[in-house]
């Protein structure tokens, strides 16, 4: 990459359309304002216990303007020292004050544009837009952020960097007028009865937990030792009726904020197909977010079921396409709807007219579910018998009350094991906690890992791990029969497993 010379000192602000992309620009000068207010929402509680603790007055004055004012001048050197621009063949950005970084992004790698308005941004009209690579390596590698420009710049970055062999013309420095764009074609959108999935999503037991952890933080740092104190008061005044009616206390405050933190997640929840060859999620209450990613990038569908919204027929859709990992909600397709409607999802993303999640599935040996009532119910039981030993005597029976749900938990993980063959697909189905059913693209798999652990072989199983470069990278067939599934690796990619195998004759 070259560095151009002689940068102009003042450079103008986010192009319009109507300005060729291959100047040096800068981030649009609201981010001055957008930035401090975003950054000072997370900075909340560190202001506040500095406005509150202290010796006097006068020095915690002084120490929550010190903030505020730090906040404004890294906002105002970031603005200043950051410059980006979009060429025929890549995306640059230049940013750093003592340490200077030049990325700069193949326009041929990438895979996802993702929009994000935080709070700050919606007030002033900007959007922040993450281009994604995939490469995922080397942390920080995968593309760049360009934070802020206007959310109609936005919207023109994500269609000309996701079209990438469509170029704006240009003539004397005004642009052709563009015929009008195709409409979207809506694949699904939010349905208010989808509300009941919030509490069997747990999402509110999450919250209270990360809660809880900010505030133990900020706790030690006061030097207030009260998670420390609960502990030991409780493990000196043993009350199974007291535990009882914590943990209803928490489910209860778990089941009425999973509502309002579904409806921050996925309001507005509507997934399309553009014109461009694009998938497009978009959601979001106070942060609204659109990720876009290439249809051609697409290797399949994972439907997941976590055990309570599965009780309550439901499951959500995520994406199996590279750019994307597993973790995190950039690959959501939908969040937790009903069954029925992840299926719907999943044919019209795939393009079929049978979802192929919905094959009838091989079942796995009973040697399996030996292995999996085994590994379910032996540690419990070793930490039964670890606390009999050396806990107090109240603590032993925790463990030993979790065995029969254990037992279950074990005997449905076999249940739910399953694979199948499409004409197209290799559909693989693991997880009890969270069941996944994975229907991966025949001519996605890159390689085959075969695991066989020392009770595996005893039992006469394996784990057969299609390996692609989407999603998670490898997507298992657990605990399956030696032969079918080295029969099923064969038959799924003729020949690529085939020069490893070794029969009886050879």
């Amino acid at each position: 990459m070259t560095t151009p010379a002689n940068l102009p000192a003042d450079l103008p602000p986010a192009p319009e359309l109507t300005e060729p992309l291959a100047q040096w620009h800068r981030l649009h000068v609201r981010m001055l304002i957008v930035r401090p207010l975003n950054e000072s929402i997370a900075m909340l509680v560190p202001i506040f216990v500095l406005l509150f603790t202290g010796d006097g007055e006068k020095w915690r004055l002084i120490a929550s303007g010190a903030t505020v004012g730090a906040i404004l001048v890294f906002s105002f050197l970031l603005w200043r020292t950051t410059k980006y621009r979009i060429t025929d063949d890549q995306v640059e950005l230049h940013t750093g004050l003592l340490t200077r970084k030049q990325l700069s992004v193949p326009r041929d790698r990438i895979r996802t544009v993702d929009l994000t308005s935080k709070p700050g941004h919606r007030v002033f009209g900007l959007s922040a837009v993450r281009i994604g690579t995939g490469q995922q390596d080397v942390p920080g590698t995968d593309g760049l952020t360009l934070d802020a420009v206007t959310s109609e710049e936005a919207e023109r970055l994500r269609v000309l960097l996701l079209q990438k062999t469509v170029q704006p013309q240009w003539t004397g420095g005004e642009a052709v007028e563009a015929a009008p764009p195709a409409p979207s074609e809506m694949i699904s959108q939010l349905d208010l009865k989808w509300l009941k999935f919030a509490p069997l999503s747990l999402s509110g037991l999450v919250a209270i937990g990360a809660v809880f952890g900010v505030l133990s933080n900020y706790a030690d740092d006061l030097g207030l030792d009260v998670v420390h104190d609960l502990w030991g008061w409780l493990f000196d005044h043993p009350s199974f009726s007291l535990i009882g009616g914590f943990v209803v206390a928490l489910v209860v405050l778990g089941l009425v904020l999973s509502v309002p933190l579904y409806v921050l997640q996925f309001w507005n929840y509507r997934l399309t197909r553009e014109p461009d060859g694009t998938l497009r999620v978009q959601r979001g209450l106070l942060t609204t977010r659109s990720v876009s990613v290439e249809e051609q990038r697409l290797r399949g569908v994972d439907i997941q079921e976590p055990l309570l919204v599965r009780a309550g027929k439901g499951a959500k859709a995520v994406a199996v396409t590279t750019g994307l990992g597993s973790k995190g909600e950039s690959n959501l397709l939908l969040p937790p709807a009903p069954l029925a409607v992840a299926h719907q999802v999943s044919r019209d993303v795939l393009r079929v007219e049978d979802d192929p999640t919905t094959r009838k599935l091989r079942r796995h040996p009973f040697a399996a579910l030996r292995r999996s009532l085994f590994r379910h119910i032996v540690p419990w039981v070793v930490i039964a018998v670890a606390l009999a030993i050396w806990a107090p005597s109240w603590a032993w029976p925790i463990p030993a009350l979790i065995l029969p749900f254990s037992a279950l938990v074990g005997w449905d993980n076999y249940r739910s094991l399953g694979n199948a063959l499409d004409p197209r697909y290799l559909v693989t189905r693991n997880g009890s906690l969270v069941r996944s059913t994975v229907a991966l693209q025949r001519t996605g798999i890159i390689g085959w890992r075969i695991q066989r652990s020392f009770f595996q072989r005893r039992s006469g199983l394996l784990t057969v791990g299609a390996t692609t470069a989407a999603g998670a990278g490898i997507y298992r067939v657990t605990d399956v029969g030696e032969s079918e599934g080295l029969a099923l690796a064969d038959e799924a990619v003729p020949d690529l497993l085939r020069p490893f195998l070794v029969t009886d004759g050879g």
